[in-house]
Order: structure tokens, then C-alpha cells, then sequence
């Protein structure tokens, strides 16, 4: 593989501007350690876990690599408070926060040392995010699988209105699983690319064998948005998502819907391999996916699907 620099991999220091999510249930110690030995970012998703528990995966992914690492923190999450201390005593490099307002601990994590990354869904939210010191943020587009944005906009339509929006690096996501599309992302002015639904699919995921197994056997069509009266989720179809449907579809108030929805979901679905009743946050580009393999092999098979595109644009 050939020497690539770019804002992202010098904010970071890895080789390959290729994160890789920090998604609930599915992104532990194990892959992002993974990930980062193999020249991209990985991310530890702390959105499940209790604060001895994210604790726990910082000890051991920093026992697991010696490169950078990050941290992927939902703001409106409970125990906020706690996982922000535990990532600043344990000196994690990297930062990704979504899910709230970047301003709130922006300041408090970078005065720690620690770089930034927030997640937006809009031009909108990537100024605010620049307005409150972040040093990059992650544009992604309504494909992109688990919690979006209300706004729908497409990666296509949201990476050049980004761009041009900020002055600081650009990270795409949503709808990204191969080389080519990193590509057409960094054509569009991003200037690395996250990945979620293809990390899913890896050994190393924390994930249900059983979600992963339908996850590489979705067709297109087979994700939706669900839940836009709560908080909007992407989510492969099953029996949650049509009780769902059908609840909305009836006009149910959301008092209904969060009761439907009830505890739990997503770690029933996702990690203990419910498929019927579990809630299943997925991509759509989760129809391009068709093995389960190594997160090194996937971090490889990007960069070089990368470049043979880079070289040959149009074949």
C-alpha cells in the first residue's frame, strides 16, 4: 500500500483516512483495536456501555495497539458526565461526539488534549460544530444506518454543502462500504471516510452472529427510517419495524411509540440475535455487503479499491 496524507491522517496520525464507527453494540475493544493496527481509526462506541464497562475497553484497546484510538460518545446519553472523566483520566486521543450539542464539552475534552470530531446531519450543525472548536466533523448522509437526521439529506447532496460550509476536514459517512465510494466521497471534498454497516460484518464486531448473517443477506429495500416521532433510526425490517409501521401509520401518540419501543431493543436485536422482536440499526449499503471477514481486511480492501479507482476513475 502507498503513503497517503491528507488534514485527516495528520489530525489523527494513522495511515489511512478510513474510521471506522463507534456504533452501539457492536464496536468494543476487540475492533477498534483492530482498525487502528492496521493503519485507520478505530473507535470504541460507549452509547452501551456503563462507565466501568467503557473503562474497561480503553484499558484493553490500549493494551491491544499502540496507535491512536478514539472514543465514540452519544451526548445525550445518561452518564455523560462520567464516560467524558473516565476518556480524560485514561488520556484517549480522539473524541467523536453526536447525538447533541458539540459546544457542551468541545472545550472540556480539547483543554485535555483531546481532538474532536462531532457528527452532523446538516451545513447547519457542521458551522456549530466548527463555531465550538471542533477540529474535524462527520457529514452523514440520511443512508447511513442507526440514528439520523431529521433533515434526510443524501450523502451525495450533504458533502459538498459541508465542505463549503466549513473550513475544517470533512469525514463522510453513510452509505460507504468499498473503495469506490470513498473515492466519489473524497471527490465531493471530504477528506476521509467513516464506516459503520461494513464493520458490523467483521470478526472482531461485538455484534450477534445472526445480525451479521442478516446483515450480508439484505437486499435493497430492506432498511428503512422508522421511529421519525421519536428519534429517527434506520433499521432492517423485521417484526419490531412493521409493529412499528403500523403503529405510526395509526397515528399513535409518541407517549405509544416509546412504550413500544421500550428497553432494551437494540441490544436484543443487535447483540443477543432477536431478529424479530430486536431493533436492528443497519445501513442501507448493507446490500453491497456479502461476507463477514477480518476488520484488517476490510480496512485493506478499502484502501486498495481506493486507489485501483484513483487510477482508473472510469472502468
Amino acid at each position: 500500500m502507498s503513503s497517503f496524507t491528507n488534514r485527516i491522517t495528520q489530525l489523527f496520525g494513522i495511515r489511512y483516512p478510513i474510521i471506522q464507527a463507534g456504533m452501539v453494540w457492536a464496536s468494543g475493544w476487540r475492533l477498534a483495536s483492530a482498525v487502528s493496527n492496521t493503519g485507520g481509526l478505530g473507535l470504541i462506541g460507549s452509547g452501551s456501555m456503563q462507565p466501568l464497562v467503557l473503562k474497561e475497553h480503553i484499558q484493553k484497546c490500549r493494551a491491544a495497539t499502540n496507535k491512536p484510538f478514539g472514543v465514540n460518545v452519544p451526548l445525550l446519553y445518561p452518564n455523560i458526565d462520567q464516560h467524558i472523566q473516565i476518556i480524560i483520566e485514561e488520556k484517549v486521543p480522539v473524541v467523536f461526539t453526536s447525538a447533541g450539542n458539540p459546544a457542551t464539552w468541545t472545550t472540556v475534552l480539547k483543554q485535555a488534549g483531546i481532538k474532536v470530531v462531532h457528527v452532523v446531519s446538516s451545513s447547519r450543525f457542521a458551522v456549530k460544530a466548527q463555531q465550538a472548536g471542533c477540529d474535524a466533523v462527520v457529514a452523514e448522509g440520511f443512508e447511513a444506518g442507526g440514528h439520523n437526521g431529521r433533515e434526510e439529506t443524501t450523502t451525495l447532496v450533504l458533502i459538498p454543502a459541508v465542505c463549503n460550509a466549513v473550513a475544517i476536514p470533512v469525514i463522510a459517512a453513510g452509505g460507504i462500504a468499498t473503495g469506490r465510494q470513498m473515492l466519489a466521497a473524497m471527490v465531493l471534498g471530504a477528506e476521509g471516510i467513516q464506516v459503520g454497516s461494513r464493520f458490523v460484518t467483521s470478526y472482531e464486531s461485538s455484534a450477534h452472529q445472526k445480525f451479521k448473517e442478516a446483515v450480508i443477506n439484505a437486499a435493497e429495500g430492506d432498511t428503512q427510517l422508522s421511529l421519525k416521532q421519536l428519534t429517527p433510526v434506520r433499521l432492517l425490517k423485521n417484526k419490531f419495524f412493521t409493529d412499528v409501521q403500523q403503529a405510526e401509520l395509526s397515528g399513535v401518540s409518541v407517549e405509544t411509540l416509546q412504550n413500544l419501543l421500550g428497553k432494551g431493543r437494540a441490544k436484543n436485536g443487535m447483540f443477543e440475535g432477536d431478529l424479530e422482536n430486536g431493533e436492528l440499526e443497519i445501513g442501507q449499503v448493507s446490500t453491497l455487503i456479502k461476507n463477514i471477514q477480518p476488520a484488517a481486511d476490510i480496512v485493506d480492501e478499502l484502501w486498495k479499491e481506493f486507489e485501483f479507482a484513483l487510477q482508473r476513475p472510469l472502468k
